[in-house]
């Protein structure tokens, strides 16, 4: 290791013990420094087990824990970013705290959620084995810019990639990307067959309309969620893809999910979340797990970190889930329609940094469709910009409360009891998971 390298582990693992002296967290801070330092940093490293990447708009923290747990369960020692510090940044913080003074990793598997944008920048330095790509929808537009810019950018690095790709083939904006590269015979689809709630034409907004090859509209059988959905190109055929995996047999209203003949129960009721198991089963067949483990893990394993959250509080029963996007949004308003009887709406929403200050996506979510909806209550910095969103879709005004601190808001959510459903993006998921448990403890005398 060069004297560069070696100068640059010793003083990233100096601020890492540091910081943990003074009872912090090294979060992303150490990684911020080493690359203001030294822009190969990720060089000084030696990772010599198998990396599994996780990347896409929704759906990374969910499938990167699912799939660690997985690899956890047969003993191996896993490296991985269980909270979502996927940008370069956060990955070398991570390295930092798992490697020896001669940045020396000792691991089975790094399994990485990674940031879209920063996958090339992060294996130009590293050998990936396996990346999983799960969707592509426009996402904080002030920070990426429009998805094609994302998506390119993913291209270019599989140009010259010849590791595994796991792709979604109902995505059209995924399913390209395994052109990208002819010469590499390791693209593995996942597709999920037609469920019950698809529909014949779009029900939320879409980016995949035109074939990426021709330029041609796409044709659509039909539609899953969002532009996500069965398609192909009427002029040159793009989308007639054989899947290395289909989930079959969609049951929501069990829930279960067929995969290779077997029945897998599931612990989610939302098509979402079916196609986030899918890239799992696929990622987790190239590595021959037993089938034992995926269905314990499918039924009962919970990522508990504000994705498809259950809460019980107080005699009402909560979901909670991070939507960051419209197309997040929307599909937790899915699985809240699907539900039959009365329930209640929590939104928070905010626009610092992390966000985007730009919240002009919530015009984009489809309030259209509220069935049973007694009541909403908005939240957040810009919980008057969500209200009013809501009531131009034509929602009762009156129905509408407008309590922008957090703890205000659960003092207002929970003064009914019954069925409750809450979204929060970025920078307001975990505050609002605190809240509920701060809210749960005051009333209940418990901790969440």
């Amino acid at each position: 290791m060069s004297i560069k390298n070696t100068l640059t582990i010793w003083f990233g693992k100096l601020m890492v013990k540091t910081l943990h002296l003074l009872g912090r967290d090294a979060g992303n801070a150490p990684g911020l420094v080493l690359w203001e330092l030294n822009k190969d940093c990720l060089k000084a490293f030696k990772v010599d087990c198998p990396i599994i990447a996780v990347t896409g708009t929704n759906g990374k923290t969910s499938v990167t824990n699912y799939l660690n747990h997985i690899f956890e369960s047969t003993g191996k020692k896993i490296i991985t970013n269980k909270q979502g510090n996927n940008l370069d940044t956060g990955i070398t913080s991570l390295l930092l705290q798992n490697c020896d003074m001669k940045g020396r990793v000792k691991a089975d598997y790094l399994v990485l959620e990674v940031d879209e944008s920063h996958v090339p920048v992060i294996f130009s330095k590293m050998k990936l084995e396996t990346l999983v790509l799960l969707n592509f929808f426009r996402d904080q537009l002030d920070r990426n810019g429009e998805v094609e810019t994302l998506i390119l950018k993913v291209k270019k690095f599989l140009e010259t990639y010849e590791g595994n790709v796991v792709l979604n083939a109902d995505d059209p904006n995924v399913s390209r990307l395994g052109l990208a590269n002819p010469n590499n015979k390791n693209i593995y689809y996942f597709s999920v067959d037609r469920y019950a709630g698809a529909t014949d034409k779009p029900y939320e907004v879409g980016e995949g309309k035109f074939c990426p090859k021709c330029g041609t509209e796409l044709v659509y059988d039909y539609y899953q969620y969002s532009h996500v959905g069965k398609f192909k190109c009427p002029k040159c055929g793009f989308g007639d893809v054989k899947p290395y995996i289909t989930a079959k047999n969609v049951k929501l209203d069990v829930p279960s999910v067929e995969f290779e003949g077997e029945e897998y129960k599931i612990s989610h009721n939302s098509i979402y979340y079916v196609y986030n198991l899918s890239a799992v089963y696929t990622a987790a067949n190239l590595y021959n797990f037993d089938k034992k483990v995926l269905h314990e893990t499918f039924e009962k394993f919970e990522v508990n970190n504000g994705r498809l959250e259950k809460f019980s509080v107080d005699g009402s029963e909560l979901l909670v889930n991070l939507a960051k996007n419209p197309v997040g949004a929307n599909m937790t308003l899915r699985v809240m329609n699907e539900h039959k009887g009365e329930k209640e709406l929590l939104f928070v929403l905010n626009d610092n940094l992390a966000d985007g200050h730009d919240v002009s996506w919530i015009w984009d979510i489809n309030f259209s469709v509220f069935n049973d909806v007694s009541r909403v209550v908005t939240s957040g910095t810009r919980a008057y910009d969500i209200a009013i969103r809501i009531k131009c879709s034509g929602y009762d005004p009156d129905k509408i409360v407008v309590r922008p601190d957090l703890d205000d808001a659960m003092d207002e959510f929970f003064k009914n009891k019954g069925c409750k459903y809450a979204i929060a993006n970025y920078t307001a998921i975990q505050p609002t998971r605190a809240a509920i448990k701060r809210y749960k403890a005051k009333t209940e005398g418990g901790q969440g």
